[in-house]
């Protein structure tokens, strides 16, 4: 259906989307980052075994030294004199308590940070800085450099002073390099690390063995732990040193730390915002993640649970149908259409050949431009009557058929249904209960033959379907569907016939009707073919306008959340369910796909696969229940992995588009499927009378 109603309006925003392709790759480099600084990627995190001994001159004890093409050159602490050093950090919880500690002694020390901790706790730094403490590099993520590329190393180091000038304006040439501790675990491949990195003008320190005690010189090392807190407290209250103090002062050398050029400040500064986006959004996708996987879990055990208690209670139903006798009214069909020339006659044929025979078909040509009137008009039953209005849109078609009706019980469908020869009959049969006010019936996918359309079949037997049985245990019908609908025309008219309010004008009516006190009910058996979208842009526009007209709907009817009876029930079941888990579940859900790829590059390979695998495996598990429940055959699931790939993204930015629409109060126009009359291939074709046609003003 297409129209020129009160949504065709104003264009759906678009700049949204230019804001986020240039927000996802800031995104992507800042995770990108973040994985590999937090040391979740790399070979660096594993020390390699020493292959050969450091060299003899290095070998003497002294934890100070400078590598060099002959050998190194080595200087320890005076007599009575110890150097604390203190080894990553800076750690927000134990890092004030030593800075604390220190001033209670008057005592200052060397702490050697991690380049990433110093973008995540700039403050400290400044702190650590202020209070006179000497600032080395303990390298960027603390990985073993001697395992690590050369171009890994060099990036440690360079990020680190990146980090520091950012943070506290400041370079240092103090270096410590990580899993070492005595100069004699600089061996193997670490000595060559350590060599290049007296290259670049570092000079290195290790620990004093502790063989050495005071009052002979010391230096010595500790973590921003509880444990390196006990253990500098209880060497600071030694009273056979005199002297606690930094390692260049120590030494009698000059501060090794400088002021940061402006440059190196701004990308510092730069440095520290990237780190951070990439340390939020990480955080954020690990509770995102829960989110998701939780409302994934209760929807999926919600679905299965309530679909076998809605098996259970079919057989009562029945039998409580047949107390109430067998609905043999007569029936009128609303058909609106719009251009529908390619599926309108098989539509048509298969109502006519219906078992349910006492039908009034009603055609409302909603202004075409094709031959939709002319085949409608053809058929020639005198069941069948041709309605012309001006192109004003499928709700006010279907009110203008409502006119025309001279039957109690009203079936709307669209244009492209084709219907199975039981399926109205069937369809009509809840009506016996005068409690229930509309029936929705079973919609399939009729051109399932290519893969776009095989995945709509899945979404529709999984979700759709498996939905409905759910809701009618729950006594919240949400929708309708407008391909296959029976109403009782009284309860139509309570609510004031078919609203053009939103553009969902199907769930729109369901949603009134609850309010009305009408209860809405779902009929498996009543079963109907429609034509899906065969390519993405008409998928696009198509769940778009659900997706968006649900969201009107639910503003529309949100009063029901605070009313009683019928229609509180509703509302709090079903207003509830729908925005649990169609809007805030699409939201969260893309960040499962997200962290299982940010898992295989950065983390453990295996659990990332695992964790997602295990989510495909649920959801294989529930769609072959739902298959076997809408008697589909099972092989339909080998689509479904791929699925996730790329059908499920669409559907992902389809409510992220919509949400963002409805913030914006952007009324949207109505979008027309092109359809190809392939919902079914079984069609009716008998010669009979002229039908009737009618002119609506």
């Amino acid at each position: 259906m297409s129209g020129q109603g009160r949504h065709a309006l104003r264009h759906p925003p678009r700049w949204h989307w230019i804001l986020l392709l240039l927000m996802l790759p800031i995104i992507a480099f800042s995770l990108l980052f973040e994985g590999w600084t937090t040391h979740e990627v790399d070979g660096a995190r594993t020390r390699r075994a020493c292959t050969s001994p450091i060299p003899r001159s290095a070998d003497d004890g002294s934890p100070v030294l400078r590598v060099t093409d002959g050998g190194a050159e080595t200087a320890q602490m005076p007599r009575r004199t110890a150097a604390l050093t203190f080894d990553g950090g800076p750690d927000p919880k134990w890092t004030p308590r030593l800075l604390d500690l220190l001033r209670a002694h008057h005592a200052h020390a060397t702490f050697f940070l991690y380049g990433t901790q110093a973008t995540r706790h700039p403050e400290l730094v400044r702190r650590i800085r202020a209070e006179g403490h000497e600032i080395g590099s303990y390298t960027y993520t603390g990985g073993d450099l001697g395992s690590a590329s050369h171009l890994r190393s060099h990036w440690e180091l360079s990020l680190t002073q990146t980090a520091l000038a950012g943070a506290a304006g400041i370079n240092t040439r103090l270096l410590r390099l990580p899993h070492t501790t005595t100069a004699d675990t600089l061996c193997g491949a670490e000595w060559s690390a350590a060599r290049r990195a007296s290259d670049q003008g570092y000079l290195l320190v290790a620990a004093t063995q502790h063989t050495r005690k005071p009052p002979q010189g010391v230096v010595r090392q500790y973590s921003h732990t509880s444990l390196g807190y006990r253990e500098a407290a209880k060497l600071l209250a030694d009273p056979e040193v005199d002297r606690f103090t930094t390692v260049t002062e120590g030494l009698g050398r000059s501060p090794l730390t400088a002021p940061a050029t402006l440059p190196e400040r701004v990308q510092g500064k730069a440095l520290i915002w990237t780190q951070s986006i990439g340390h939020t959004f990480a955080r954020a996708m690990t509770w995102a993640l829960g989110i998701a996987g939780g409302l994934a879990a209760l929807r999926l055990v919600l679905l299965t649970a309530l679909a076998r208690v809605h098996v259970r209670r079919r057989h009562r139903r029945w039998s409580g149908r047949r107390a109430l006798g067998e609905v043999t009214e007569p029936v009128t069909v609303l058909v609106p259409a719009y251009n529908e020339e390619a599926g309108v006659e098989a539509t048509v044929r298969s109502l006519l050949a219906s078992t349910h025979r006492d039908l009034q078909i009603l055609v409302i040509d909603d202004g075409s431009t094709d031959r939709t009137a002319e085949i409608a008009g053809s058929i020639g039953d005198p069941r069948v009557t041709v309605v012309h209005q001006p192109n004003s849109g499928k709700p006010r078609a279907l009110s203008t058929g409502l006119r025309y009706a001279r039957c109690e019980i009203i079936v709307m469908i669209d244009a492209d249904t084709v219907f199975e020869p039981d399926a109205l009959r069937r369809l009509i049969q809840p009506l016996a209960d005068p409690a229930i006010g509309a029936v929705s019936g079973n919609t399939k996918v009729g051109n399932r033959r290519r893969l776009l359309g095989r995945w709509q079949h899945l979404e529709y037997v999984l979700g759709f379907n498996l939905d409905r049985r759910m809701f009618e245990v729950l006594e919240c019908m949400p929708t309708v569907p407008g391909a296959i609908g029976a109403f009782r025309r009284d309860a139509l008219l309570a609510i004031g016939g078919v609203s053009d309010d939103t553009l969902a004008e199907d769930t729109d009516l369901t949603m009134a009707l609850w309010r009305a006190g009408r209860r809405v009910v779902y009929e498996e058996s009543a079963v109907a073919w429609t034509e899906v979208p065969s390519t993405f842009r008409q998928l696009w526009r198509q769940r778009y306008r659900w997706c968006y007209g649900t969201l009107q709907s639910m503003w529309k009817h949100r009063r029901a959340l605070i009313e009683r009876g019928p229609a509180g029930r509703f509302g709090r079941r079903g207003l509830t369910y729908l925005a649990l888990f169609q809007i805030v579940l699409p939201l969260f859900a893309p960040v499962v796909d997200v962290f299982a790829l940010y898992g295989v590059c950065f983390g453990d390979s295996a659990q990332a696969l695992g964790i997602w695998l295990a989510f495909l495996v649920v959801q294989m598990v529930t769609a072959g229940y739902a298959l076997r429940l809408d008697g589909e055959r099972l092989r339909t699931l080998w689509a479904l992995p791929l699925q996730q790939f790329f059908y499920r993204q669409l559907l992902y930015l389809v409510v992220i588009q919509s949400v963002v629409t409805a913030l914006l109060g952007t009324r949207l126009k109505w979008h027309r499927m092109q359809r190809s009359g392939t919902a079914n291939q079984q069609l009716l074709k008998e010669p009979v009378p002229q039908p009737t046609t009618l002119s609506s003003k």
